[in-house]
C-alpha cells in the first residue's frame, strides 16, 4: 500500500511514534513480500512432490523437468508448476490466426510479428477471442462495452494480481478490443536514479523486452518523459514521434499509435504504462479518459511490497531474476515507492488539514465505524479517486486496518473492486447534488494472502463541503456469530435454555430438543420437570440439586439418565442461578449436553480394563504354579556336573515375561554301563501345558534309553506319545546323545532341533545333522544317527532356538553370532557359560534358553 508521503511536523504525532510507524510499514511490506515468496515455494515444491509419485524421480530431477518444460513451453516456472497439479489446463492447438481491425489477442493467439510466446488464458481475462470470432461471423463491430462496466470488469481482474507482470497481462485481456483495441502493454518503474525498470510486459514479445529491459535516463524516451513531467505522451504519428522518440520495436514500426500514461502512487509517479497498438487512428478524447482511468487503477495493484523487475524472457525461456540472481526464481510480489521503502500514508494539507482535524475530533467520540472521503480531482475537474482524511476508532476494513491507520488511504487503490460499483456511483451523485446516498447491502470481494475474502456491508454517504461523510454497517459480524453458536451447539450436542422464575417465560435454544429426544415443536419444560423421565435410580439426587439450586443458588453440575424413545441417554445439567438484591433467585441459566457416547466409551474401557486385570491375575497365579512345578521336575544343579571324563556346565534362563513359562528342558546323566545319557529339548507354547509335556518326554527319554531303547526308536516313541496326548496337541524339538567313555564319541540324533556347536582348537563349527523331522508332526517319521569323537579340550554345545533367534532375523545370523561368541569365549584358556550368554542375549528377552557346555579338559 502507498499513499503522500507524511509530514512529521504537521502530524501532531510524536517523533519516535512516527518513526515506529515508519518501522511497522516497511515490516509490513517486507512481510506481504515473504508471504508471496513462501507461497511460491509452496506449489513448486508441491509440483515436484506430484512428478516424483508420478515417475519415481528425485527431487532434483523433478525440478530439472519442470524448468525443461517450462523452456520449452514458453512459461514461467510458476506456471508450469501450476499446470503439473492442474489448476491450468495446457493449452490446445493453437487456432487461426485471427486479425480483423487490429484484434490480435485471445487464448493461443502469439502476437502479430512477435516471437514471444502466445498468452495463455488467465482469471479474469477478457473473451478477446470471441469478440474476434464474432467479428468473422457477424462483419459487423460489437457493440463496446461502457467505461464504467470495462474499469468494473477490469479492477475484478486486478484484484488477484500478484506482481506487474500480472498486472500487465490482465491489462492486455481487457484492453485488447474496443474501443482501446490494444496490441501490447508495458510497464517500467522508476527506480532511485530515474531510470526504469521493465516491471511487466504483455504482447511485445521476448526480443523487444530483453532490449528495453532497462532504460537509463537520457533523453528522447518517452516513457522517461512521462515519468519525469507526470503527464500522459499520446505518440499518433510514427514519422514524426521517431524524430523525437527512440521508439520500442524500431524499425519494423509495426505498432503505429502508442500512448504513454503515468502511474502514480502517493502522490508521485512511480511507473509509466504504455499501450501500443497496430491501429494507426488516433486515441478519441474516450479512450484517452478511460486510460487514465486504467493507470489509476494499477496504482491501487501495484502499491505494496518492493519493486522487482519482471524476469528476463529470452525465446519464452524465464531469464535470471533480480529477486534471486537464478534462473526460475520465483518473482517478487506488489510495489513500492522508488526508493525502497514503503510510502507513508499521506494526510492533507493547506485548508483542508483544519477540516479533517476537526472531523477527526468528532469521529473520535463515536461509538460506529465512520470515514471522511476527500475527493481527488484531474485538472479536468473530475473524480479520480478519494482518499481518507479521518476515520473513526471502531472503523475496521476488510483487509484489518483500524481506526486512524485509515488515513491516507486511497479509495482505489486499496479496494480497487470498488471501481464501477453501485456505490461508487452514489459518491459521485452524492457529492454532486448534495442527496445522501444510502445503498442496498452489496458485497464486497478481494483477494488477500491469496485468500478470496468476502464481506456484506450496508453504507451510507453524506456530503460535508466537498468531502463525504461515510458510514457502514458489517453484516457479516451478527451471521457469522450466529452461525458459529449453531456449529458450536451442533457439533458438541448441546443446547442452553433460561427460565424467568417470575414470569414463568422460558427459552430453549432449538438443540435441546434434540438433546432430549422431543418433538422441536413440543413446548419447553419448567424447571421442576426438567428434564422429564429421569430413571429412578438418579431422581433423588438430581431432584436435590435442583432444590438447592432454587434456594440457596447453589450452581448444578450434574450427570443424569433419561429414558427416550431411542433408548437411555446420560446428560450432563449445568445451571447457575441469577438473584435479585435480595439473594432470592429470579433467573436460571444453563446448558444441557447429551453425553451419551463419551459415557458410554467411558463404561466400555472400564469394563475392558477390569477384564483385563482379572486375565492378568489369572495369568500370573497360572505362572506361579508352572514356575513351581517346572522348578520341581528340572532342578538346575549349583555347580559343575562330572560325568565320566567329562564336565558339564548348565545354564538356564527363563524369559523376560512375567505371564509365560517355557517347556525347555536338559537332561544329563550316567546310565547303567558307564554310558552318559544328553538330551535338550524345547516343548513348543507356554504355561502349564507346555511343562506338563516337558515332563512327559524328559521323563519317557531317559527311561527307554536307560532301558535299552535306542536313539532313534526313543525318539520315535516320543513322537507317539505326543499324537495320542488328549487334551492338546502337542509338538517339540529334541536332541538326544549317548556318550561312551571308552573311545569318546556321542553318538546323536535330532527331531527338528538346531545342530550341536563343537568349538575345538579356537574354532568353532556346527555337527552335520542327521535326518530328522519334528516330533508330534507326522505318523510316520524317519529319524537318523551320527557320531562325534570328542578330544581333549573340545567342548560341545547343546541349546535351545531361545538362544540363537531373534524377531525379524534369519536363523542363520543368530548361528553365525553363536558361533563367533564361541571361538572367543570358549577357548583352550578356559570360559565359562555367563560371559557367553551376555554377550549373546539381549536386554529384553523374548523366550527361554537352555544351555549345556560338554567339555573335555585338555588333561584327560
Amino acid at each position: 500500500m502507498t499513499s503522500e508521503p507524511v509530514k512529521d511536523e504537521d502530524s501532531g504525532v510524536a517523533p519516535d511514534v512516527v518513526a515506529l510507524a515508519k518501522v511497522v510499514a516497511a515490516l509490513r511490506a517486507e512481510n506481504e513480500r515473504l508471504q508471496h515468496q513462501a507461497s511460491t515455494a509452496a506449489i513448486l515444491e508441491r509440483a515436484k512432490g506430484l512428478l516424483m509419485a508420478r515417475s519415481g524421480c528425485s527431487a532434483a530431477e523433478a525440478h530439472e523437468e519442470l524448468t525443461r518444460r517450462a523452456r520449452a513451453d514458453g512459461r514461467t516456472l510458476t506456471e508450469e508448476c501450476w499446470i503439473v497439479l492442474g489448476d491450468i489446463p495446457r493449452a490446445a492447438a493453437h487456432p487461426p490466426f485471427l486479425a480483423v481491425q487490429g484484434v490480435t489477442d485471445g487464448p493461443g493467439i502469439p502476437d502479430q510479428g512477435s516471437p514471444g510466446p502466445p498468452r495463455s488464458t488467465r482469471p479474469g481475462a477478457a473473451p478477446a477471442a470471441g469478440r474476434a470470432g464474432q467479428l468473422l461471423e457477424t462483419g459487423a463491430e460489437p457493440r463496446p462495452p461502457s467505461r464504467p462496466t470495462l474499469l468494473g470488469d477490469l479492477s475484478r481482474a486486478l484484484t488477484g494480481t500478484t506482481c506487474p507482470q500480472d498486472v500487465a497481462e490482465r491489462l492486455l485481456d481487457h484492453l485488447a478490443g474496443p474501443p482501446v483495441r490494444a496490441d501490447a502493454v508495458l510497464l517500467f518503474s522508476r527506480t532511485v536514479h530515474d531510470a526504469l525498470e521493465l516491471a511487466g510486459h504483455a504482447g511485445a514479445g521476448a526480443a523487444v523486452a530483453a532490449q528495453w529491459r532497462s532504460v537509463p535516463p537520457v533523453g528522447g524516451i518517452a516513457a522517461l518523459d512521462t515519468v519525469r513531467r507526470g503527464e500522459a505522451i499520446w505518440l499518433e504519428d510514427p514519422a514524426q514521434d521517431a524524430q523525437r522518440y527512440h521508439l520500442i520495436g524500431q524499425p519494423s514500426q509495426k505498432w503505429r499509435t502508442r500512448a504513454w500514461l503515468p502511474v502514480t502512487t502517493g502522490g508521485r509517479v512511480t511507473a509509466a504504462l504504455g499501450v501500443l497498438r497496430t491501429v494507426e487512428a488516433p486515441f478519441g478524447e474516450d479512450v484517452r479518459e478511460l486510460l487514465r482511468s486504467v493507470a489509476r487503477l494499477c496504482a491501487g495493484s501495484l502499491r505494496a511490497g518492493d519493486v522487482r523487475p519482471a524476469p528476463l524472457r529470452l525465446n519464452g525461456v524465464p531469464g535470471p531474476s533480480r529477486s534471486s540472481g537464478r534462473p526460475g526464481a520465483p518473482e517478487a510480489s506488489g510495489w513500492c515507492a522508488p526508493s525502497g521503502r514503503p510510502a507513508r500514508p499521506g494526510r492533507p494539507e493547506g485548508p483542508e488539514a483544519g477540516t479533517a482535524a476537526l472531523v477527526q475530533a468528532v469521529f473520535d467520540v463515536l461509538p460506529g465505524p465512520a470515514i471522511l472521503l476527500t475527493p481527488l480531482r484531474s485538472p479536468a475537474g473530475d473524480v479520480e479517486d478519494f482518499r481518507i482524511d479521518a476515520a473513526a476508532p471502531q472503523s475496521v476494513d476488510i483487509a484489518g486496518r483500524r481506526g486512524r491507520r485509515l488515513i491516507g488511504l486511497r479509495v482505489l487503490e486499496c479496494y480497487p473492486t470498488v471501481a464501477g460499483a453501485d456505490v461508487w456511483r452514489g459518491y459521485l451523485r452524492t457529492l454532486t447534488t448534495g442527496t445522501p446516498y444510502e445503498g442496498e447491502p452489496f458485497t464486497y470481494e478481494e483477494v488477500t494472502a491469496g485468500l478470496r475474502q468476502r464481506s456484506v456491508y450496508s453504507v451510507r454517504a453524506v456530503k460535508l463541503g466537498d468531502a463525504l461523510v461515510v458510514t457502514w454497517a458489517g453484516h457479516d459480524d451478527v451471521d457469522r456469530q450466529q452461525a458459529l453458536l449453531a456449529d458450536l451447539q451442533r457439533l458438541g450436542n448441546l443446547g442452553w435454555m433460561d427460565w424467568h422464575l417470575g414470569t414463568g417465560a422460558i427459552t430453549w435454544s432449538p438443540q435441546v430438543h434434540a438433546v432430549l429426544d422431543r418433538d422441536p415443536e413440543s413446548d419447553p419444560l419448567p424447571l421442576d420437570a426438567f428434564p422429564g423421565d429421569v430413571l429412578p435410580e438418579d431422581a433423588p439426587d438430581f431432584t436435590r440439586a435442583l432444590q438447592g439450586l432454587l434456594g440457596a443458588g447453589t450452581p448444578v453440575d450434574r450427570q443424569v439418565r433419561i429414558t427416550t424413545r431411542g433408548g437411555v441417554r446420560h446428560l450432563r445439567v449445568v445451571a447457575e442461578a441469577v438473584p435479585d438484591a435480595h439473594g432470592t433467585p429470579v433467573e436460571v441459566h444453563g446448558f444441557v449436553q447429551d453425553v451419551t457416547a463419551q459415557r458410554t466409551a467411558e463404561l466400555a474401557l472400564t469394563e475392558t480394563r477390569q477384564a483385563a486385570l482379572a486375565q492378568r491375575n489369572i495369568l500370573q497365579a497360572e505362572r506361579a504354579v508352572a514356575a513351581r512345578l517346572q522348578h520341581a521336575l528340572l532342578p538346575l544343579p549349583g555347580q559343575s556336573l562330572n560325568l565320566g571324563d567329562l564336565r558339564v556346565d548348565v545354564a538356564y534362563l527363563p524369559s523376560h515375561d512375567d505371564l509365560n513359562v517355557g517347556g525347555d528342558w536338559y537332561s544329563a546323566l550316567e546310565m547303567p554301563g558307564d554310558g552318559i545319557l544328553f538330551a535338550v529339548g524345547d516343548v513348543a507354547g507356554h504355561g502349564i501345558d507346555a511343562v506338563a509335556t516337558m515332563a512327559q518326554l524328559r521323563f519317557t527319554a531317559k527311561g527307554m534309553v536307560v532301558t535299552g531303547s535306542s536313539l532313534t526308536g526313543a525318539l520315535h516313541r516320543l513322537n507317539t506319545l505326543l499324537l495320542h496326548t488328549r487334551d492338546h496337541h502337542a509338538t517339540a524339538t529334541l536332541v538326544l546323545g549317548r556318550y561312551d567313555p571308552a573311545d569318546r564319541c556321542l553318538t546323536w540324533v535330532q527331531a527338528g532341533h538346531p545342530p550341536p556347536l563343537l568349538v575345538r582348537d579356537g574354532k568353532a563349527e556346527f555337527l552335520s545333522p542327521p535326518e530328522g523331522i519334528l516330533l508330534g508332526a507326522t505318523l510316520r517319521p524317519s529319524f537318523g544317527e551320527a557320531v562325534c569323537r570328542i578330544a581333549p579340550g573340545d567342548h560341545l554345545l547343546l541349546y535351545t532356538d531361545g538362544l540363537v533367534e531373534r524377531p525379524g532375523e534369519h536363523l542363520d545370523e543368530g548361528l553365525a553370532r553363536l558361533a563367533r561368541a564361541a571361538e572367543t569365549e570358549l577357548s583352550a584358556n578356559g570360559g565359562s557359560l555367563d560371559t557367553l550368554l551376555s554377550r549373546l542375549l539381549p536386554d529384553e528377552q523374548g523366550d527361554d534358553v537352555c544351555l549345556l557346555d560338554i567339555h573335555l579338559p585338555a588333561s584327560a
